[in-house]
């Protein structure tokens, strides 16, 4: 499916539709796709059980986040190229 037919996700964290937010597709074969909006051509590939761990982990504590911002949510951690 073309990248632009995707019924992508934000997160709720994203606020007011800025460009800083994370988003998420489901595949047809029940697979997972995350993207920063800032650079939607950069997509990762996860399995659903995978992604499930990650959001687990995350919820849990278990995944360091980047130091907060203003708004006392994490900023986006951003890793060289």
């Amino acid at each position: 499916m073309e990248n632009g037919k995707l019924g992508w996700r934000r997160s709720s964290f994203c606020g007011g539709g800025g460009n800083n937010c994370v988003e998420v597709a489901a595949t047809a074969d029940q697979g997972v796709l995350i993207r920063e909006s800032e650079e939607p051509d950069r997509i990762i590939a996860a399995d659903g059980a995978t992604f499930g761990a990650l959001i687990s982990a995350v919820k849990a504590g278990r995944v360091p986040l980047a130091a907060r911002g203003r708004t006392g949510r994490p900023s986006a951690v951003r890793g060289g190229r």
